[in-house]
Formats: C-alpha cells, sequence, structure tokens
C-alpha cells in the first residue's frame, strides 16, 4: 500500500487542527502550512476535500481558517485517507469484493477483501486523538511492536 502525499499532509493538517490552542478557534491555512511544512496551495485542495467530507468547518475573513468539524476523539484516521484519496483498498479501480478471477486466482478476492480488513482496523480504529496524543489502539501497538514491523522487505 502506498499512502500518498495528500494523505499524508492531510493526517498532519488534521493533527495540527486537532492540536490547536484553543480548540474551536479557526487556524488559518497559512498556520497549518507552516505548522507542518505543507506547501500551502496543495494544503487548500487538500482541506477543500476535507471539509467536503465534513471533517473540516471553514470560516471566512480576517480571523478565519479551518476546525475541526467535531471532537478528535471521534474522526477515525480512515475517514481522512477517503475523504483525500478515495477508499482504503481497491483493485485497479474496482472495490476488492467486486472483484473475481478464475482458475489458480479464484481465491485472490478473499486476500484482497482480507488487506482491506486489515487496513480497516488500523485506520478506523484509531481516532486522531488517539494517534496525536499516542495513546494508540493495543491492537496497533501490538502490530508496530512485531519483531518484523519496522524492517524492509
Amino acid at each position: 500500500m502506498e499512502i500518498t502525499a495528500k494523505t499524508e499532509y492531510a493526517v498532519r493538517a488534521m493533527l495540527q487542527l486537532a492540536d490547536a490552542a484553543e480548540p474551536g478557534d479557526p487556524v488559518s491555512v497559512d498556520v497549518l502550512a507552516q505548522g507542518q511544512g505543507l506547501p500551502r496551495k496543495f494544503l487548500e485542495a487538500i482541506l477543500a476535500d476535507l471539509r467536503r467530507a465534513e471533517l473540516v468547518i471553514s470560516t471566512k475573513g480576517a480571523r478565519g481558517g479551518y476546525r475541526l468539524a467535531r471532537p478528535a476523539s471521534e474522526i477515525p484516521v480512515g475517514a481522512v485517507f477517503r475523504a483525500v484519496d478515495g477508499p482504503l483498498a481497491e483493485v485497479r479501480g474496482r472495490r476488492p469484493h467486486h472483484t473475481s478471477y478464475e482458475g489458480v486466482a479464484e481465491h485472490l478476492p478473499v486476500l484482497w477483501v482480507a488487506v482491506r480488513a486489515s487496513l480497516r482496523q488500523v485506520l478506523d480504529d484509531t481516532s486522531l486523538e488517539q494517534l496525536r496524543t499516542g495513546q494508540l489502539p493495543d491492537h496497533v501497538r501490538q502490530l508496530a511492536a512485531e519483531p518484523d514491523a519496522w524492517a524492509s522487505r
């Protein structure tokens, strides 16, 4: 699985919003961009996606900006992924459960669905608040603690 720059930037921006000095106060695009070292124009497009997904609320004006649409504890990281990059897992543009194969590959849909389920288990069970504070769910910590989890293959 490749995590795109768009998704990474979206998660980082959402964490920055979750960590705002005064929760609920709008944070400007400039402050978000500077706080995480993100390109402003790209961030504006990402914030538009997050707004359409109803994860952030924008406020116009001199003291305007963006804020989370609900508490960070209620926003799963998976929702941020979906908002900017679509479904968590696709096989050539199709949902895993909509694939079918013949012959020796006939069981691939089961594997694709399992891959999606494992992504959901990590991304949908982890809130922005848990990620912000490092208080990750036990099963996420256990996966990251596996002996070869940090090794490249």
